[in-house]
């Protein structure tokens, strides 16, 4: 056993990741059994449910240990408020103790892992089960504390009518599919899943006699999980090749920064920008692929009929790559954190909801100095991208040349504005973030 405090924490990271993967490539297999053999016409809704809260609850004690307990307790907590709270403040205090409980474990986390150990640990379920909470909280309150007319037609939609039970609770907090990595889903959509609604609601959308069917189609996740999983496991080859060999703990060596002409280094950042995410697109790719293979995340027909599988994608990594503008590029990376971000703060915020989101997102982070310089550098290029499209794109539209042009320079400066704001994200602390900066 590694006997340095170093070497043990590295082990410890190491174990957590190996565990992480185990999990979610048993979570895989289990998925395509739940969907086989319990699907909706061989098993009811109160078996779907005990099954997949209950391998949740293993996956999450094999994963974490003791320290699974801490999301149990907050599940509980919530529950509790869910259903002794008056509905007009459900929302506020689910909010606040949801919120406030995963903070005091980003707290505890600095007494746990240092800066620079960047480890799969309980805070990421955590974090989760934090977004699920308070998404059904604020659907709640819609759904019983307000009026249609006050409702915008997405929280119309997604307004939950009534308290679930204890069984549906657990299941939409604590399903196997989701408890490790996430992602985070509307609870109207889980239980239409649960249900077996789920793609039936979607195909009706489309009108199938118009395109030769006479009857409704029955569409297969196994193309979108095959795709999926082709796609982690060349992240994964990228992640164990480009990662390692591009820190991004390199941008602040002394050296490099006393010898590289400034240019260079603005390449070089890049590099290791491109470098970092592959280990994202590996793990919520493959999340998203767990859930396909359970049956869940059907998004209905595309414009060229294709079935598609995207309800609960994290990620769109060509328009993220081929992002020209800096919203563009946050609205197709971490999909559905973003997407609650929306629907608890900026659709309810009173003022500055630019601003108020990106703290939020910053504290759900954790409490990681590097985050909020992050989240606060973005509140700033967030403003100034707007500011220069809506002054400036107008000039660049009247020639296809203009335009390509104008496409290939906000790219360059899109690609290198998201370099300059997540460097800190990644190094955490101060010292090397100012150094960064500098």
């Amino acid at each position: 056993f590694p006997s340095s405090s170093k070497n043990h924490e590295h082990f410890l990271s190491c174990l957590l990741q190996i565990n992480f993967v185990a999990c979610q490539l048993f979570a895989l297999l289990a998925a395509f059994w739940f969907r086989i053999y319990l699907g909706p016409s061989h098993a009811s809704s109160a078996v779907r449910h005990a099954f997949a809260t209950l391998f949740g609850i293993y996956f999450a004690v094999f994963c974490f240990g003791w320290y699974s307990i801490h999301l149990f307790v907050l599940v509980m907590m919530n529950y509790g408020i869910m259903n002794m709270a008056s509905i007009p403040n459900i929302h506020r205090y689910s909010f606040v103790v949801a919120m406030g409980y995963l903070t005091l474990c980003h707290i505890s986390r600095i007494y746990i892992f240092h800066y620079g150990i960047l480890t799969t640990d309980f805070s990421g379920p955590l974090m989760i089960i934090t977004q699920k909470i308070t998404t059904l909280a604020c659907q709640l309150h819609d759904g019983i504390g307000r009026q249609a007319e006050e409702l915008t037609a997405e929280q119309n939609r997604l307004a939950v009518k009534t308290r679930p039970s204890l069984l549906e609770y657990l299941s939409y907090l604590l399903n196997f599919m989701s408890i490790i990595a996430g992602p985070c889903s509307n609870y109207k959509d889980y239980i239409a899943f649960i249900e077996g609604r789920h793609v039936h609601v979607k195909l009706l959308e489309v009108n199938w006699k118009q395109k030769g069917y006479d009857r409704l189609p029955d569409p297969s996740p196994t193309g979108a999980v095959m795709y999926k999983l082709c796609i982690t496991l060349v992240s994964l080859i990228l992640f164990l090749t480009l990662t390692k060999n591009f820190p991004m703990a390199y941008i602040i060596d002394d050296e490099f920064l006393d010898k590289t002409p400034f240019l260079s280094r603005l390449g070089y950042l890049y590099v290791v920008t491109q470098a970092a995410k592959p280990k994202y697109y590996f793990a919520w790719t493959l999340a998203d692929a767990v859930n396909n293979a359970a049956g869940y995340g059907f998004n209905g027909v595309d414009e060229r009929g294709t079935f598609r599988w995207d309800l609960l994608s994290n990620l769109n990594i060509w328009n993220i790559e081929t992002a020209t503008s800096f919203k563009i590029y946050i609205e197709n990376w971490n999909i559905q954190t973003a997407a609650w971000l929306k629907r608890v703060c900026y659709d309810r915020a009173p003022r500055y909801p630019t601003a108020l989101t990106f703290i939020l997102s910053a504290l759900w982070h954790g409490i990681y100095p590097g985050y909020y310089f992050t989240f606060l550098t973005g509140i700033l290029i967030t403003l100034a991208a707007r500011a220069i499209r809506n002054n400036c794109r107008n000039y660049f539209l009247s020639s296809v040349p203009l335009k390509v042009a104008y496409d290939l320079i906000t790219w360059v400066v899109t690609q290198l504005a998201v370099c300059y704001t997540v460097a800190p994200f990644v190094m955490l602390a101060v010292e090397p973030t100012v150094k960064f900066y500098k």
